[in-house]
């Protein structure tokens, strides 16, 4: 069985008809999940809005224009404040290597190929360059800016939750508002998060920083510069043997040593135990993306393709990946999926219609 996404490389300064496609686009099945997973309970208009300035005053004005080109209903502010959603999981793994002239930050995105937008989107909305992987159709699940501080994002592996914003909204206002890690690092202590997330950040003079992020707010840096899909606060994570965190952590740790120079890394991320191949079960490797600071570069990696941009020489396009055929998800040890249940779901999602197929597989990844 195959598998295959559209990527889109898009240019669009300000919100404008090119954003207003995407969200014409995907909407639908974003409103279905947020609906199915009870986001018409969250705060209403006036409380997501009034977080939003309180923490992040500086997208408010994006997210008011936002708001108009999406028709403007109560349902897709709250939504795009991102203010307490519905969960939402992931995978993937994140290293940064550095040296005295050079400094890579690298990410393996791991999710189904049917729940990522594919969308790599370059703007200025605040007044400065940005570009990198959209999710929720305005957060970043990875990006560098214009001053070459660039972020990636890893789930923290459990499904804890508390009154936050959506990381990819914090993501994005790091780099719309930010220009070194350590800027950074105080955002994120007060910014709270919703969910605890992973991320590791590196600028563009040489500095960076691996960040456990925590449900509610608070955020903590961690001695090594990798990270996978477990937190080291003594939290037990979820489905860790699915998800092989500590396999991967522990190969990582492994590994940078064996790194001679920044520009190796991203070769080590194309083999297991960093590449995921499980695409029928939600958990493949999508892309690897490959941060350069000192260059405001950034390049998309696939197998026996690449994808280069840079924030000065941005260019449009698009690329359809597929990804190949996959061993059957019953053969092997899986103890901690619920076969039953998922075929369960399946069975009923696929009844019903595709929408709800998407927000089953955005509950099962």
């Amino acid at each position: 069985m195959t598998h295959s996404l559209t990527f889109d490389a898009v240019c669009e300064a300000r919100p404008g008809p090119k954003w207003q496609a995407r969200w014409a686009r995907s909407w639908p099945a974003y409103e279905a999940w947020f609906v199915a997973n009870d986001g018409d309970t969250g705060p209403d208009r006036a409380a997501c809005e009034a977080t939003l300035e309180k923490y992040m005053p500086e997208l408010v004005p994006v997210h008011a224009e936002l708001v108009t080109l999406a028709g403007g209903s109560d349902r897709a502010a709250r939504f795009l404040s991102t203010w307490c959603p519905p969960t939402y999981l992931g995978g993937c793994s994140l290293a940064c290597a550095v040296s005295r002239d050079d400094i890579r930050l690298v990410r393996n995105y791991d999710l189904s190929p049917e729940l990522n937008e594919g969308l790599l989107l370059r703007s200025e909305w605040c007044g400065r360059g940005v570009m990198g992987m959209v999710e929720f159709l305005w957060g970043l699940s990875d990006g560098i800016n214009a001053a070459g501080l660039s972020v990636v994002l890893a789930y923290g592996g459990r499904q804890e939750t508390a009154r936050g914003f959506g990381i990819t909204t914090i993501l994005r206002y790091v780099l719309e508002t930010c220009d070194t890690v350590q800027e950074a690092l105080r955002v994120l202590q007060r910014v709270p998060s919703h969910m605890p997330y992973n991320i590791i950040l590196a600028d563009a003079s040489g500095a960076a920083a691996s960040v456990e992020v925590y449900a509610g707010g608070g955020a903590k840096v961690q001695p090594r510069l990798i990270a996978t899909n477990h937190q080291n606060d003594g939290s037990t994570p979820d489905r860790s043997v699915f998800t092989k965190t500590f396999e991967r952590s522990d190969h990582l740790v492994g590994m940078l040593p064996e790194v001679i120079t920044p520009a190796q890394l991203v070769g080590k991320f194309q083999d297991k135990p960093l590449k995921q191949d499980r695409y029928a079960e939600g958990f493949g490797t999508l892309f690897t993306a490959e941060y350069e600071p000192l260059q405001t570069r950034m390049t998309l990696h696939w197998d026996g393709d690449i994808w280069v941009q840079s924030l000065d020489q941005f260019e449009e396009g698009q690329k359809q990946i597929t990804y190949g055929a996959q061993a059957d998800p019953w053969q092997g040890p899986h103890d901690d999926i619920d076969w039953v249940k998922i075929g369960m779901d399946y069975a009923a999602a696929y009844q019903t219609d595709w929408k709800k197929y998407v927000t089953l597989w955005k509950d099962i990844a």
